[in-house]
């Protein structure tokens, strides 16, 4: 799967979670970009994410994550 298919994949899976679907997401897109960003809603996009894509993320590799980007790299590495 290229990267612009991940990031279309991850494109709908934010519109689910967040209840929007007009949002768009890109590399650059942080917490600050998108309403309604809660600490909860970001779990509930975690594991909306893990089951999309049948992965597993440590506690630790998600914490950090700056930006929609670096979470299309994380999905791409556990692929």
């Amino acid at each position: 799967m290229s990267r612009e298919e991940t990031l279309g994949q991850l494109t709908e899976v934010f519109r689910k979670v967040f209840g929007d679907p007009s949002l768009e997401i890109s590399a650059e897109t942080t917490a600050a970009d998108v309403p309604d960003w809660t600490s909860l809603r970001y779990v509930d996009l975690i594991v909306a994410v893990e089951q999309r894509f049948a992965v597993r993320f440590a506690t630790r590799e998600v914490r950090n994550l700056a930006n929609v980007g670096a979470l299309v790299e994380l999905i791409e590495r556990k692929r």
